[in-house]
Formats: C-alpha cells, structure tokens, sequence
C-alpha cells in the first residue's frame, strides 16, 4: 500500500466554478498509484468541491443561480466581518462539501465521460485557495 500527498494551490477568480480535475489527475499521475482512491480536501469555509458536469456550461450558470438564490447576499445576516458577501458564501459552503473521494482506476481518476471535479467560489472576491490532494492504493 502506498500513499501520496500534495497541496494544491489554485487562485480564483472569485464567484465561480474552477475546473480542477486536471490538476488532482496530475497529482494522481505522480503517485504512482494504479489502483486506489483520491481525496480532494478544500482547506476553508467560504467555497467548496463539487462534482459536476463538464459538457454544458449552462449547468454551472443555473447552479449558481440557483445558489444565489438560496443564500443571497441580500439576506440580513450577522456575520459580515469581510463584507456582505461573508456570511452567504458560508452558508453556500454549508450545503455543499469540503471533500471528495474519487477512486482511482488504471493510474486515473474515476471520473464519468461528463464530471469534474470543481473548486466553487463562494465569494465575490478572487482568493487563493489551498486543496490537499490525498492518494492511497496499489502500484500495481
């Protein structure tokens, strides 16, 4: 059994899907690792990983309006420490997930014909976010 380890350091554009499966796929790559699973971990509470289509764009509109909807910034939210775009992409990061696990086959992510893997920016701002990208498995 062997295990690999990476941070990832992904500058956003603030408010946004960012496609970083082939980032994650390099890291599996470098492991070594054939057969095994990858845990993307995304280090903050303001944005989120998701797996997502990757054919239509309009999927990745429509999720984040549907988003903005759900927690908008025009809520009368407490937090506000870093501006009203705060508390909401909180909240937003609340529904979604920090993590993902994706199993790895033949030295590759597992991914569908039509996922990837996506860091979601929930604030307005751009940011540097920090991914650490966990690979266990076999070599064989």
């Amino acid at each position: 059994m062997k295990q690999h380890q990476a941070i990832l350091t992904i500058t956003t554009r603030g408010g946004a899907f960012h496609d970083i499966s082939a980032e994650v796929e390099r890291t599996v790559r470098e492991s070594g690792i054939r057969t095994g699973l990858c845990v993307a971990f995304l280090r903050h509470t303001s944005a989120s990983l998701v797996i997502q289509e990757n054919a239509d764009p309009a999927v990745l509109r429509d999720l984040g309006k549907w988003m903005a909807d759900l927690a908008p910034q025009s809520s009368r939210w407490e937090h506000q420490d870093e501006g009203p775009d705060d508390m909401p992409s909180h909240a937003r990061c609340a529904v979604t997930r920090s993590s993902e696990s994706i199993p790895v086959m033949n030295g590759k992510l597992a991914l569908g014909t039509w996922q990837g893997l996506y860091l979601w920016e929930h604030r307005s701002r751009p940011h540097q976010r920090t991914v650490v990208v966990h690979v266990i498995g076999e070599e064989v």
